[in-house]
C-alpha cells in the first residue's frame, strides 16, 4: 500500500478544491443569461450596489447612494427589476470604488473580481510561495461564494493577511493597513482589544490615524454630511437585517442568525449569541495577554471576529482560505485535519445546511476557536 506524504495530501486536496471552485463558478456563469443569472438575479448580485455607488459618486451625488429609495430607483433604471438592495458600507469606500463607474456593469464586475482575487493571492504569497500552499489558498470555497455574490471578501482578506504579515516587523504599516478596514469595521471589532492587551501601541496608533484620515478625507471630498447621513440612513437599515434576517439567514455564521434561522425571537437569539460573544472575548484576551504562537494567535483573532457578534457573512471568510493553508502542515493529526477541512468548506456547506435548517456554522467555528486555544497551551511560540 502506498503511503501519501503530507505534501501529496495537501496538493491533492488543494487541486480538488480548485477544480471544484472552477466548476462552481463556471456552472453559475454557464447557466446565466447575462446580465442575469439562472435565478433571475443580476450576475454578481451585491456588486450592483458597488457599481451604482461608483456611478452615482462620479455624477456628483454621493449622498444619494445612502438613500435607500433613491439608490434602488437608480438600480432599476440601469439594470431592470430586482429584489431590494441598499448601500451598507461606510462612505469611505467611495474613495476606492469610483473608477468602476466608468465601466459597463459586467466589465466592472469582472475587473472587480479579478483584482480582488489577485490581491488575495499576492497578499498570501508574502507568507510563502510553495505550489501546494498557493493552490490551497486559491481553492478556498469562500472564494466561490464571494465571486458569485460580487462581494468584498477577497479585498478584506488581502488587507488582513498583510496586517498579520507586518504586525511586529513593520507595525506602522500594519496599523495603516488595519485602518483601511474602516470600510468593513465589523470584521476587525476585536483587533483593538487584541492590540491593547498585547501592548502593540504603535499598531493601534497607526490604525487610529489611518481611520481618522479616511474619515476626514471622505468628509472633505463628499461633504461632512456624508457621515451624518450614513448613521441616520444606513445604520438603521443594517440593524433591520438583524431584526428580520430576510434572505440572509443561511449566509450568516453567527449564533444570533442561526437561532433566527430556527425561528427564535430576537430576544432568544441574543441569548444564544451571548455564549459565542463571551467565548470570543475571553479567548482573545487570554491569547494576547502574552506573546504566543503567531499563526495560532491569528487564527484565534480571525475566528473570534466572525462569531463575536451577530453580523458576519460567508463571503467574509475568504481570509480563512489563507489561514487553513498556513495551518495545514502545522496540524497533521487526523482530527485536526478534519476540523480544518470543516472550516475551509464552511462558507459553502453552511448554505446547503441552512436550506435544511441545520445551524452548523457557529458551532464549528466555536469548536475551531477552542481547539486553537488548546493548541497554544501546549506549543511554544514559533514563526508560522
Amino acid at each position: 500500500m502506498t503511503v501519501k506524504t503530507k505534501r501529496d495530501a495537501s496538493l491533492e486536496i488543494a487541486t480538488l478544491g480548485l477544480l471544484g471552485l472552477i466548476v462552481y463558478v463556471a456552472a453559475y456563469l454557464i447557466q446565466s443569461h447575462p446580465p442575469r443569472d439562472q435565478f433571475g438575479m443580476i450576475i454578481g448580485r451585491d456588486f450592483v450596489n458597488t457599481w451604482m455607488g461608483a456611478k452615482t459618486v462620479l455624477a456628483g451625488h454621493a449622498r444619494e447612494v445612502l438613500h435607500v429609495e433613491l439608490h434602488m430607483r437608480r438600480l432599476v433604471e440601469a439594470l431592470g427589476p430586482m429584489p431590494p438592495h441598499n448601500w451598507s458600507y461606510p462612505p469611505a469606500l467611495f474613495l476606492f470604488i469610483w473608477p468602476l463607474g466608468y465601466l459597463p456593469y459586467l466589465a466592472a464586475c469582472a475587473l472587480w473580481s479579478v483584482i480582488g482575487f489577485a490581491a488575495y493571492l499576492a497578499a498570501s504569497a508574502t507568507h510563502g510561495r510553495a505550489t501546494n500552499y498557493l493552490l490551497f489558498v486559491a481553492a478556498a470555497p469562500a472564494i466561490a461564494v464571494n465571486l458569485c455574490s460580487g462581494q468584498t471578501g477577497c479585498f478584506t482578506a488581502a488587507i488582513l493577511i498583510l496586517v498579520w504579515r507586518h504586525l511586529d516587523q513593520r507595525p506602522l504599516l500594519a496599523g495603516a493597513l488595519l485602518g483601511l478596514m474602516l470600510c468593513k469595521p465589523h470584521l476587525v471589532v476585536l483587533f483593538p482589544l487584541a492590540l491593547i492587551v498585547s501592548g502593540r501601541w504603535r499598531v493601534l496608533g497607526a490604525a487610529a490615524v489611518s481611520s481618522l484620515t479616511l474619515i476626514v478625507v471622505t468628509a472633505l471630498v463628499f461633504g461632512p454630511a456624508i457621515w451624518s447621513d450614513y448613521f441616520r440612513l444606513v445604520v438603521p437599515v443594517q440593524r433591520g437585517v438583524l431584526d428580520t434576517g430576510t434572505g440572509f439567514l443561511t449566509m450568516m455564521p453567527t449564533g444570533f442568525m442561526q437561532a433566527r434561522m430556527l425561528g427564535a425571537t430576537n430576544a432568544l437569539a441574543w441569548m444564544v449569541q451571548t455564549p459565542f460573544t463571551l467565548l470570543s472575548l475571553a479567548t482573545v484576551v487570554w491569547t494576547f495577554a502574552r506573546r504566543r504562537d503567531p499563526l495560532l494567535s491569528a487564527g484565534v483573532l480571525l475566528t473570534a471576529g466572525v462569531i463575536v457578534g451577530p453580523y458576519a457573512f460567508a463571503y467574509d471568510m475568504v481570509v480563512f482560505g489563507w489561514l487553513i493553508a498556513m495551518l495545514w502542515p502545522r496540524l497533521p493529526s487526523r482530527g485536526d485535519r478534519l476540523l480544518l477541512l470543516a472550516v475551509w468548506t464552511l462558507p459553502v456547506t453552511m448554505l446547503f445546511c441552512g436550506d435544511h435548517r441545520l445551524p452548523i456554522a457557529a458551532p464549528i467555528l466555536a469548536i475551531f476557536l477552542i481547539r486553537l486555544a488548546i493548541l497554544m497551551r501546549v506549543r511554544a511560540p514559533q514563526l508560522p
